[in-house]
């Protein structure tokens, strides 16, 4: 079994609801979404980003403005439709019973097979 694709997959399945909170606290730039995921360790690529993105405003999730920049082309930056607003919500429910659930889980000191 490979752990590396595990350990992928499991920061996978969380990355939507991330990216949805950081946008949840105002306008956000990809490179400024980018650079917050790394300080949280959940290392990201543009690769990956850019059609996450894409398919959240798709999904309606998100929307965007472009602004012009100082230093290069004009930059998006998104925001939380109301529905994304609603959906992040909902997934932070899912996210905080899932959290117990599996705190639940693995901080059980007794074996049962002792």
């Amino acid at each position: 079994m490979d752990i590396e694709n595990s350990k992928a997959q499991m920061k996978k399945g969380i990355l939507e609801y991330c990216i949805l909170h950081i946008i949840s606290r105002g306008e956000a730039y990809t490179s400024d979404i980018l650079e917050e995921m790394k300080a949280a360790r959940l290392i990201v690529v543009e690769g990956t980003m850019y059609p996450l993105l894409s398919r959240l405003k798709n999904d309606g999730l998100l929307s965007y403005n472009w602004v012009e920049s100082k230093s290069g082309p004009p930059r998006k930056y998104y925001q939380l439709t109301e529905e994304g607003r609603k959906f992040m919500e909902e997934l932070q429910v899912t996210w905080k019973e899932l959290v117990e659930s599996v705190e639940q889980l693995t901080l059980k000191t007794t074996n049962k097979h002792a």
